[in-house]
Parts: structure tokens; C-alpha cells; sequence
């Protein structure tokens, strides 16, 4: 979790929404991939620090699916991130802040509970959310008064 704490912190750095995800091979421990958001960067709405992670992943093993890994993002993820999740087939899910706002996986849609999902990882939310909440909470009020 501390490698995605460390993409969140270069993100927000970026002046990008501080939200960082690491693949992490579960047999191993071994960071396969790690990004932070980049949607303003790329100027591309689907730079989600998860999606941009499991591609990255996926391109260095040559394969579309990861069953034997593990995300860690420090913020629930959305609806597009938890699809890319579970088409990626990962194994367990890690994250911390929840997002009552725009959260699909506790909150919202639910996304893995949903019948028409065809593969729902392991979840285990709250993973350090003070820190991850204070990031973000920091970043949106130096953006509300800077």
C-alpha cells in the first residue's frame, strides 16, 4: 500500500487527483505495475490510476488477464476502475478511502455484487483511510482556497 500511497502523492504533485494503484503479484509480493491518476496529463478521462496500472501489468506480462494478482489503490473504485478490475480477472482488491460520492464497489452500483459481473475479486476496503482520506481532502481544499 505504501507504493500506492507514494503514486497518490505524485499525482497530486501533477496537480491530478491524488489516487495511486499498484499490481502486485499475490505468490511473490513483486510490483508488476504503478501508476497515479493521469487524466488531466493525458487529457484522457479513463487515466484512472487503477486502469492505467492493471494495463501496464497486463502489457508486461503479454497477457489480458491477471488471476494471480492483487490491486492496492488508495481510494474505493469508481465504476469504470472496478469493470477494468474485473475483466482483468485480479485476484483481491486493497483500498483505502471509501468514495460514497463516486465509489462503486461499497457504495453506488456495487459493482461486484451485481449478477451481470462475471468476476468479482476479493475486497478488503479501509486499508490505512485516514491517510488516504486525508490526501484527498487535503488536495480538494488547497484547490477550493489556492
Amino acid at each position: 500500500m505504501q507504493a500506492a500511497f507514494e503514486e497518490a502523492e505524485a499525482a497530486a504533485s501533477r496537480g491530478e487527483v491524488p489516487v495511486g494503484a499498484v499490481v502486485v503479484e499475490a505468490a511473490t509480493g513483486r510490483i508488476l505495475a504503478r501508476a497515479g491518476n493521469r487524466t488531466e496529463d493525458l487529457a484522457d478521462p479513463t487515466a484512472h490510476a487503477e486502469v492505467l496500472a492493471i494495463r501496464a501489468a497486463c502489457a508486461a506480462r503479454a497477457e489480458p488477464r491477471l488471476p494471480d494478482c492483487d490491486l492496492y489503490v488508495t481510494l474505493e473504485p469508481c465504476a469504470l476502475c472496478a469493470a477494468a478490475i474485473s475483466f482483468a480477472r485480479l485476484r483481491r482488491v486493497y483500498f483505502g478511502a471509501y468514495d460514497p460520492k463516486g465509489g462503486a464497489v461499497d457504495h453506488g452500483p456495487r459493482f461486484f455484487a451485481q449478477p451481470t459481473c462475471h468476476h468479482a475479486p476479493d475486497v478488503y476496503g479501509g486499508i490505512d483511510e485516514t491517510r488516504a482520506a486525508a490526501l484527498l481532502r487535503g488536495f480538494f481544499q488547497g484547490r477550493r482556497h489556492g
